[in-house]
């Protein structure tokens, strides 16, 4: 699996300060019942941009969880809430943590954990 480059950058990493990063929402997915938070963040230092997924389960502690993967500035605009899950399945590799990760920062590949 190729893995991101590590650059040191802060954008490697999901608790990311305001000012270290844009972001423009892109919507809600509903699908499945996840009603996930979807939006694109640009890191102002390395320009890398990335399609963030992040959803939680509200009745499970320690559900939450967030999946992100870099995107082609050609195919932010084209990009719909629904078919984020797809478009991070079928790259080579993404990042994901959150609480149900233990809180870590791990690379993942193929189909997202979306299970209880």
């Amino acid at each position: 699996m190729k893995k991101l480059p590590k650059l040191g950058c802060a954008c490697e990493k999901h608790d990311l300060s305001v000012s270290e990063y844009r972001t423009s929402i892109v919507g809600t997915d509903f699908t499945s019942d996840k009603n996930a938070e979807v939006s694109i963040i640009q890191c102002r230092l390395c320009q890398r941009i990335w399609l963030n997924y992040a959803f939680e389960f509200p009745d499970s502690q320690e559900s939450g969880r967030w999946f992100k993967g870099i995107i082609a500035k050609k195919e932010v605009a084209e990009m719909k809430p629904e078919n984020a899950i797809e478009y991070l399945e079928n790259l080579p590799w993404y990042i994901c943590g959150g609480s149900y990760f233990g809180n870590k920062e791990v690379f993942g590949e193929g189909k997202l954990n979306m299970d209880l």
